[in-house]
């Protein structure tokens, strides 16, 4: 029997050869927004995983929207060219699809590195002046956010929309609008971080009103083959806060502009939410999307076993399976999920001599001589 995990997939316009996405994963290794010899060896060793699909970190459209000072940015010509010049070379040696994550971080920018305590920054420590829907702190003994005016509402809007035209001229082929975990779109979508009086606060409608509109400028802004998807926190944990009843009606009506899929994570937006964690605990948000609205959608959250990403889409469950821990844990994840469920996987020539006796076959296309 075929593996449903290792067979072919759309996305739009974009053919993936298998359902194993490597999911955008922060690395904290920017200068300055820019891509470094780090993003280099990461991405490159990534690249080479036999994944569907490679979607490279939460990236920033403007300076002020990075989560550290290290992550990675797309808001300069400098940032540009550093990332095609990681990407060149990426490239040529892998041919997997490459896509990106744009992202703004809202109230949770000016954040150290994780390894360094992952706190917010003052002024005197490298740190600066966030943003976002309310002048409300993400943690009660935090400095308050500035609220955003329309000023700036459209300066974010036109910023997302140039660094997807970056993406576009990098040749990147998909682009995920990052809706999740506590960063500035998911801060309008959830009550617990937007109490605005204007139009873009109160009711659901309101509520979803920036993030469609910034779904509609990029979506107008990118090449028609280029598909858009967008990752939701499907809940906040909170009570009061964003839950999966709003979620099915944001993917609803980012369905009807064009959205070609939607990855379902949760959490993020409030130091109070209560997560339920185990061995595939988001899954079950994945599964309400998809039956609700017939997007295709990526399940993502302790997914490490590769029977259990098999059952996954087997089940209905997910269209595609988003790994990230288990993959800078295991770099060749998919190989040895191939392996175990008896399908087969590209791999660059050099390794071809690698394949063990006990999964012969699992390269695809791998033939070996000598002298």
């Amino acid at each position: 029997m075929s593996s449903p995990l290792f067979s072919s997939f759309q996305l739009g316009r974009l053919a993936l050869a298998n359902r194993i996405v490597v999911s955008p994963m922060c690395q904290y290794s920017a200068e300055e927004g820019n891509a470094t010899a780090w993003h280099r060896v990461h991405l490159g060793q990534l690249a080479q995983s036999g994944a569907g699909l490679l979607l490279i970190e939460a990236t920033a459209v403007e300076a002020i929207g990075r989560i550290t000072p290290g992550c990675l940015g797309l808001y300069c010509d400098a940032n540009e060219r550093a990332l095609a010049a990681v990407l060149e070379d990426v490239r040529g040696f892998a041919d997997i699809p490459i896509g990106i994550q744009l992202a703004h971080a809202g109230r949770k920018a000016s954040s150290a590195r994780p390894w360094d305590g992952g706190q917010l920054l003052s002024a005197e420590q490298g740190g600066w002046q966030t943003v976002a829907p309310s002048a409300l702190p993400h943690g009660a003994h935090e400095a308050p956010p500035q609220p955003l005016d329309a000023a700036g509402l459209a300066r974010i809007r036109d910023a997302f929309v140039a660094s997807a035209r970056r993406a576009a001229r990098l040749g990147l082929q998909a682009v995920e609008l990052h809706c999740a975990h506590g960063y500035l779109l998911h801060e309008f979508l959830s009550p617990l971080a937007n109490q605005r009086a204007d139009a873009y606060g109160g009711s659901l409608e309101n509520r979803m009103r920036f993030p469609l509109e910034v779904f509609d400028a990029v979506r107008a802004a990118l090449p028609a083959h280029i598909p858009l998807g967008v990752r939701v926190s499907a809940t906040d944990w909170v009570d009061g806060g964003w839950d999966l009843e709003q979620t099915l009606t944001f993917a609803a009506a980012l369905k009807t502009r064009g959205c070609a899929w939607i990855d379902v994570s949760s959490g993020g937006v409030s130091p109070l939410q209560q997560i339920p964690i185990g061995p595939g605990y988001q899954v079950p948000l994945a599964r309400a999307v998809r039956q609700a609205t017939g997007l295709p959608t990526m399940a993502v959250g302790l997914i490490t076993e590769p029977h259990q990403a098999e059952a996954i889409v087997r089940d209905g469950s997910a269209d595609l399976v988003a790994l990230a821990r288990a993959l800078l844990w295991n770099p060749r994840w998919p190989w040895h999920a191939a392996a175990a469920l008896r399908a087969t996987v590209s791999v660059p020539p050099q390794y071809w001599r690698s394949e063990p006796r006990e999964a012969r076959g699992v390269f695809a296309h791998a033939h070996i001589g000598q002298r």
